[in-house]
C-alpha cells in the first residue's frame, strides 16, 4: 500500500532519506531556559513516515503524529506499529491545544513540533505555535522557501516583515538549508527551505501584547511608508510622534524597537 498525493491537501511527500535525517537531527530535545529538556514531540503532516521513521529512531524523544488524511493514517497504522495509541487523525489547525499531544487534557507538558508542513497552511501553523508558545520550546519545519526566509529575516532586509516580527520576539530562528523541488512526488514548483525556532528566554515583552502586534501589523501594512504615515490609523500619541521611530519604515525596526515605539503608542500624552 502507498498514499497518493492529493492535491487539496498541498500533498508534495518528501522522497530523499538523507534529508529527512537531516531535519530531525536538528531537533536539540532543549525546552526554555530554566526547564527540563522535553520528551515529546509532535510531528505535522507525517505521510508514509519518511520524516517519522528516524523521529522514532531518537530514544530521546516520545513521538505523536497528526494527520488529516485518512489513507495515511491507515498506512501508518499498518507500518509503524511505534505509532500504536500515538497517531492524532485530526487538522493541527482546529484541534483543542490541551488535545496535544498526548490527548491529556489540560496538558501543560512542552512538546516540539516538526514537519515537512503543507505551503497552504504553513503560516496559519506557525501562528498557532506562536499561541501556545508556553507549551513549544522548538520547531524544526520545511515550508516553501520565500516562507522560511521571511521568518528567519532581520531588520533591513526586504523579506523581514510580520511574520518576522511577531515569531522573534518569542524565538531565536535559524535558517537552515534549501531543499530542492526534485526530491518530493509530486515536485513543487518552488524550492522549500528548512528553519529552526528555540524558544529564547522572555516571559514577556515588557509591552501590552494586543497592541504590539497591532502596532506590526499596521507599521507592515504600508510597508513602503514611514511608520509615521503607516500608523495614523492607530492615532498615535505625542510621544510617539515625536519619536524618530516615526521617521523609519516598519522594515528598519528591530523587536526591541517595535517594544519601545508600543509603549510610546500607549503613552498618555502630556
Amino acid at each position: 500500500m502507498s498514499v497518493k498525493p492529493k492535491k487539496e491537501l498541498g500533498q508534495h511527500f518528501l522522497i530523499d532519506l538523507s534529508i529527512a535525517q537531516d531535519i530531525a537531527s536538528l531537533l536539540t530535545g532543549h525546552a526554555g531556559p530554566g526547564q527540563a529538556p522535553y520528551r515529546e514531540i509532535l510531528e505535522i503532516g507525517p505521510g508514509m513516515g519518511v520524516l517519522t521513521q528516524f523521529l522514532l529512531q531518537d530514544n530521546r524523544f516520545d513521538t505523536y503524529v497528526i494527520e488529516i488524511d485518512r489513507e495515511s493514517v491507515e498506512y501508518l497504522n499498518q507500518h509503524f506499529p511505534a505509532l500504536s495509541g500515538r497517531i492524532l487523525p485530526s487538522d493541527f489547525l482546529n484541534i483543542r491545544p490541551d488535545l496535544l499531544p498526548t490527548k491529556q487534557p489540560d496538558s501543560t507538558t512542552p512538546f516540539a513540533v516538526i514537519g515537512n508542513f503543507p505551503y497552504n497552511i504553513s503560516t496559519q501553523i506557525l501562528f498557532k505555535v506562536l499561541d501556545m508558545r508556553d507549551r513549544v520550546p522548538e520547531l524544526v519545519g520545511m515550508f516553501q522557501r520565500e516562507v522560511a526566509q521571511r521568518v528567519a529575516s532581520g531588520p533591513g532586509n526586504k523579506d523581514y516583515g510580520i511574520l518576522s516580527v511577531l515569531l522573534q520576539a518569542w524565538y531565536d530562528i535559524k535558517y537552515e538549508f534549501t531543499v530542492p523541488p526534485d526530491v518530493f512526488n509530486p515536485p513543487p514548483n518552488v524550492f522549500s527551505g528548512v528553519i529552526s525556532l528555540k524558544r529564547n528566554d522572555k516571559t514577556e515583552l515588557g509591552c501590552n501584547e494586543r497592541k504590539f502586534t497591532q502596532v506590526v501589523k499596521h507599521g507592515f501594512s504600508q510597508r513602503r511608508k514611514t511608520l509615521r504615515n503607516a500608523l495614523k490609523p492607530l492615532n498615535p500619541t505625542e510621544a510617539a510622534l515625536a519619536s524618530p521611530f516615526m521617521n523609519k519604515r516598519a522594515e528598519q525596526l528591530s523587536v526591541a524597537d517595535f517594544v519601545q515605539l508600543t509603549n510610546l503608542m500607549q503613552q498618555a500624552d502630556q
